[in-house]
């Protein structure tokens, strides 16, 4: 007999910088609710203040533990345990396991996704993952595009995922990706700073607009080659597509990214079939020690072989 979905209890501490909010506007914010949903699952008793109860309108603080009920809504993925080949473990300590995403794997589930995820191939390897934020999001603090392999950090304890959702909002993470792009970008060290939003006429592409998000990316030529050059990008910004979309606004758009204006011709003589991007390095404060930790992954087979072709070429 089928009933309502179950509910999905979650644990996390009020990190620093919602000291002093109210409370519907902390679990809003921490728990991906609306501002009124949030206020519902406080009235209803589905929230709890370092284990007691509290009005909506009550002020938190830092370092309050918020355990709150919320409601699964019908149809919502969630992460099962799977078998993923080639997701490789970099790290793992008590509070974080790093991995090294292949291509063809997501970060987690999402509606109309069916094939691996990051989340599902920990679950099924053993490794303890956060239960805060999304059902479907247990751990995960940034992603990667299904198409794009390279390093994630995952929370395993929720004060990690807390500590590590801060510096990632604060800007303090160095994300380092490698990008071979079409052409010569000129000036061959720069920066990008321009707002991305959906494209308005395409559902699953993004796009400079006027009046989207803020978004910085900046970028240093490592070597160049008759058809295209190898970057070194840094992100200022986490959006979605964020280095696809800006290399592809100045046209040099990452070599095999057909979505974005990619020359087809060329990524075919390179035997590429997915954008060449790669997650390359990533540092941070460690949420448990503080002391900074970075990590690097080398190219994948198939870019690697795409750039020993490019530079054969030269």
């Amino acid at each position: 007999m089928s009933g309502s979905p179950a509910p999905d209890r979650r644990t996390l501490p009020v990190p620093d910088g919602l000291e002093g909010l109210r409370l519907d506007a902390a679990v809003a914010r921490m728990f991906g609710l609306s501002r009124t949903a949030a206020a519902d699952v406080i009235e209803s008793g589905g929230a709890l203040v370092d284990g007691s109860r509290a009005g909506k309108s009550d002020r938190v603080h830092a370092g309050a533990w918020l355990e709150v009920e919320l409601p699964a809504a019908p149809g919502a993925p969630t992460a099962v345990p799977q078998v993923v080949e080639g997701l490789r473990v970099v790290h793992e300590d008590d509070d974080i396991v790093v991995v090294d995403k292949p291509v063809g794997v997501a970060a987690h589930p999402s509606p109309g996704w069916t094939g691996p995820t990051v989340v599902g191939g920990l679950l099924g390897a053993g490794y303890r993952v956060a239960t805060s934020g999304a059902a479907e999001r247990q751990g995960i603090v940034h992603r990667l595009d299904v198409g794009t392999s390279g390093l994630m950090v995952v929370a395993k304890s929720e004060a990690a995922y807390s500590a590590l959702k801060r510096e990632f909002r604060e800007r303090t993470v160095d994300k380092r990706y490698a990008a071979l792009v079409q052409g010569h970008p000129d000036p061959l060290r720069g920066t990008i700073d321009a707002p991305i939003d959906r494209h308005p006429g395409h559902d699953y592409r993004f796009a400079v607009v006027a009046g989207g998000k803020p978004s910085v990316t900046h970028y240093d030529t490592v070597e160049a080659f008759r058809a295209a050059s190898l970057l070194d990008v840094r992100l200022e910004t986490g959006r979605t597509h964020q280095i696809r979309v800006h290399m592809a606004a100045v046209r040099h758009p990452c070599v095999g990214d057909l979505a974005y204006g990619a020359d087809p011709t060329l990524a075919a003589r390179l035997g590429l079939a997915r954008q060449w991007l790669h997650a390359a390095r990533l540092g941070f404060a460690h949420p448990g020690h503080g002391e900074w930790v970075e990590f690097e992954s080398p190219f994948p087979a198939d870019l690697q072989h795409a750039l020993d072709v490019v530079a054969g070429e030269s």
